[in-house]
């Protein structure tokens, strides 16, 4: 798992190479075992290959998604918030799963803000996806996690340009 840490980066730009199907399969069962509060399952997923999708979903908000319309797949995380109170942080590590999932697979991922931002033509960035593929208007979209094969690898971040002082430890007595 540390290894995967150490080399996941947000990747924009994927080759045109599809996700095959064994890998898509693999994903979605990833995605399925993540953890949830109470295991309550407030989440759902909306896996889009379609590439006339992908691009119209690239135009979900003004800035910040417009790489999905070259990604092979895209993956709208949703829930139904009638379902948990959790739900916010149930998508939330489900999305993270689900990028460390296709990092293991040799992926890259990128994740897209859609809970709380605009779209260019007014409306909300959730009404937008809602419509396009197709959800109920009671549920709330939280991101759309773009997936492909990487145009070219970016390095992990050093060890040493980490954030240490982020850290605060309380040894025991």
């Amino acid at each position: 798992m540390l290894d995967i840490l150490r080399q996941r980066r947000s990747i924009r730009a994927y080759t045109e190479a599809p996700v095959d199907d064994a890998t898509l399969d693999a994903l979605k069962e990833a995605v399925l075992r993540a953890p949830s509060s109470r295991g309550l399952n407030p989440w759902a997923f909306v896996f889009v290959t379609d590439r006339t999708l992908l691009k119209k979903l690239a135009t979900c908000k003004p800035h910040g998604a417009e790489f999905l319309a070259q990604a092979p797949l895209g993956v709208v995380i949703w829930a139904d918030p009638e379902r948990a109170d959790t739900w916010i942080e149930d998508c939330s590590i489900a999305a993270i799963i689900l990028q460390l999932a296709a990092e293991s697979l040799g992926l890259g991922s990128c994740w897209v803000q859609v809970r709380l931002r605009q779209h260019a033509a007014g409306g909300s960035a959730e009404d937008f996806v809602r419509d396009v593929v197709g959800l109920p208007g009671n549920v709330r979209v939280l991101c759309i996690i773009a997936i492909g094969h990487p145009e070219r690898r970016k390095r992990g971040h050093a060890r040493e340009s980490l954030p240490w002082d982020k850290i605060r430890h309380i040894p025991a007595p």
